[in-house]
């Protein structure tokens, strides 16, 4: 599967274009996350992607085919859509917002089916809503009603996941939960994009990255050599520290906003020199052997030396490499190799004087 933007521009009125010339494009297991500051059309940009807004020059294609010749029920059994909770309301029971989400399944006259009920139990579980099943939408709160929307998505067995702020009006657990389901999701094969005003968020879980400037201007390319603190600086206006938080098993890059900048467009970043560096990875999953491997191959000029070993006990596999390089570049490799899951890294780095 693969979902692209090839020469695109939209704007609502002729003579004032939000984005042009946008292309990006996604694949199989990718994670998207599209960030800018609010106003700059991060939503508009989704609905066009998907149709709901007519692009005034370029299309979207799904596989090759421009989305605007594929019929929407065969469009929607592909990609499912999780607009912002904020302003959704319905007296439907969630259990009927969930089956909502089957709808381009079934024929107009049939009805759910037994295995559809049992499908809707399996996400509510899985999103820890099954509470919410028997409450009514408008009775929910906005935290609430952003699960139950996710859930209706998922019901549709989608390849495809676009989601409009997931993580909005959630509380640190709910945005976890909704945060490891995209991980998950993308694990399993499924293309994920989502909008968000987490730059740590992105840093954690996506693989790829579009930044969207107001006035149009836009950036699209791996995540960890994108969201860089000059990136940041002019894209938000905002002064960041991109560091790492250490825990006994991982390293997570977070993001800290400093101060509001007076001239963001005139920020710059001083460049790392290169670094020497070990990189520890604890390998929890054999299947993701061959992901790291080719991981590795692509820094393969950097490596120095390569030591690995099962540890059966535990039934994992340790491996050690050691790099000199840019630190960018090792921090590209150790953020990729995070994102694979049950994979454990660390970089340690020499002080070169």
């Amino acid at each position: 599967m693969k979902l692209e933007i090839k020469d695109a521009s939209f704007g609502y009125r002729k003579d004032k274009l939000i984005f042009k010339n946008v292309n990006l494009s996604v694949t199989d297991g990718d994670v998207l996350a599209i960030l800018g500051p609010n106003g700059a059309g991060k939503t508009t940009l989704l609905k066009c992607l998907m149709g709901l807004l007519p692009w005034r020059q370029g299309a979207s294609y799904l596989n090759g085919v421009d989305i605007r010749t594929i019929s929407a029920k065969n469009l929607w059994q592909q990609i499912a859509y999780v607009p912002q909770a904020k302003g959704v309301s319905s007296a439907f029971s969630v259990e009927e917002m969930v089956l909502l989400g089957r709808g381009s399944h079934l024929n107009f006259f049939s009805k759910p089916q037994a295995k559809d009920f049992e499908l809707v139990d399996e996400l509510l579980e899985r999103l820890h809503i099954t509470k919410l099943k028997g409450k009514h939408c408008n009775q929910l709160s906005g935290g609430e009603l952003q699960m139950v929307l996710i859930a209706r998505a998922l019901a549709s067995n989608a390849q495809i996941l676009i989601l409009d702020e997931p993580e909005s009006n959630l509380d640190f657990k709910n945005q976890l939960i909704v945060l490891d389901t995209i991980s998950a999701l993308a694990a399993q094969g499924m293309i994920c994009l989502f909008n968000t005003h987490y730059p740590a968020h992105a840093l954690q879980r996506s693989n790829k990255a579009f930044i969207l400037s107001k006035g149009g201007e836009y950036q699209f390319g791996p995540t960890r050599s994108l969201i860089t603190e000059e990136n940041i600086a002019k894209a938000f206006g905002v002064k960041a520290v991109i560091g790492q938080v250490e825990t006994p098993g991982q390293m997570f890059t977070d993001v800290i906003p400093l101060s509001v900048l007076t001239d963001p467009l005139n920020y710059t970043d001083t460049p790392d020199k290169e670094a020497l560096a070990v990189i520890s990875i604890i390998n929890g999953d054999f299947a993701q052997a061959e992901n790291i491997n080719n991981l590795l191959h692509c820094y393969s000029e950097y490596l120095i030396g390569r030591m690995g070993m099962p540890y059966k006990e535990d039934n994992v596999y340790i491996i050690n490499i050691t790099l000199k390089a840019p630190k960018e570049r090792i921090e590209e490799l150790v953020h990729a190799l995070s994102l694979l899951p049950k994979v454990n890294v660390k970089a340690t780095y020499a002080t070169l004087t």
